[in-house]
């Protein structure tokens, strides 16, 4: 058990009062993942299996939900793209870390993962209440919002359900920006390591990019781009940025990914027969 789940295990057992009086001090940010914690070592017991289990399930559950986003959004074999898109989800290092840490981010990054699955259903009421859950788990899933603007801003759906999670979330924007220097005091801004990372995915998500439909696109380039980069961005004047907290960018990676090499995997089989055709018996 590492710091930050030490403190969720210590947070989450304490009496009430102590930790709605903690949560007015510092810390309103996981206020949410704090309680949830607090039922499931009610449920669960007080084991290390109980800390972590239920980022476990959150990552199994973003996993299908970046399949279903690839299913919705491969032109030709959905099947194939689902299962190489939530695989290669799962299988990022980063979400593998975070898959068994005692925190929030397995949890919000499945909340907006299924979010962006609902925006292109065009569930809105259920669109917003579960972007909503991401950001009261951590207010920095509202960077979604820009992301997913990039595919329904002309919806007025969509703008309607932007809102009501931007006053939604306001309530504990307005507790954490009084906590924010004691909360965020530690961070410094962005190292250069941070900056080639993003380079790094900025680069491997456009070139995945590059002639993938136009729908996948818009789906997946702004959810891999904009959460990360504008984090980093706004980390030059207010340091704030780590990448965890925007851990659920690389589901648009993954989407892309799975989709794209879904497509070409059927290019290279049907090319092979035509050689193997041709060559004859």
């Amino acid at each position: 058990m590492w710091r930050d789940e030490s403190v969720t295990w210590q947070v989450a057992h304490r009496p009430t009062g102590e930790l709605w009086e903690l949560l007015g001090r510092v810390d309103a940010v996981h206020g949410l993942h704090y309680l949830l914690m607090r039922a499931v070592f009610t449920v669960g017991g007080d084991s290390l299996w109980s800390l972590r289990l239920p980022s476990v399930a959150a990552t199994a559950l973003a996993a299908a939900g970046v399949a279903a986003l690839a299913h919705r959004l491969a032109g030709e074999r959905p099947e194939r793209a689902a299962l190489i898109a939530g695989l290669g989800y799962a299988a990022l290092p980063p979400v593998q870390m975070y898959a068994q840490e005692g925190r929030s981010y397995a949890l919000v990054s499945a909340a907006v993962i299924w979010a962006t699955y609902l925006m292109l259903r065009e569930r809105w009421a259920a669109y917003a209440a579960v972007l909503l859950l991401g950001c009261w788990l951590h207010e920095f899933a509202v960077l979604a919002l820009p992301a997913h603007a990039f595919t329904a801003w002309r919806s007025r759906g969509w703008r309607l359900a932007g809102c009501a999670v931007v006053a939604g979330l306001l309530p504990l924007a307005l507790v954490s920006a009084r906590q924010a220097q004691q909360q965020l005091g530690w961070l410094g801004r962005p190292s250069w390591q941070d900056w080639a990372a993003y380079g790094v995915l900025a680069a491997a998500s456009l070139l995945l990019a590059r002639g993938a439909a136009r729908e996948l696109v818009r789906a997946a380039l702004p959810l891999t781009l904009l959460p990360p980069g504008l984090l980093l961005a706004v980390s030059l004047v207010h340091p704030w940025y780590v990448d965890r907290y925007v851990l659920y960018a690389l589901a648009g990676l993954a989407l892309l990914g799975g989709v794209r090499l879904a497509s070409v995997g059927d290019g290279w089989v049907r090319g092979g027969w035509v050689r193997g055709g041709a060559a004859g018996p």
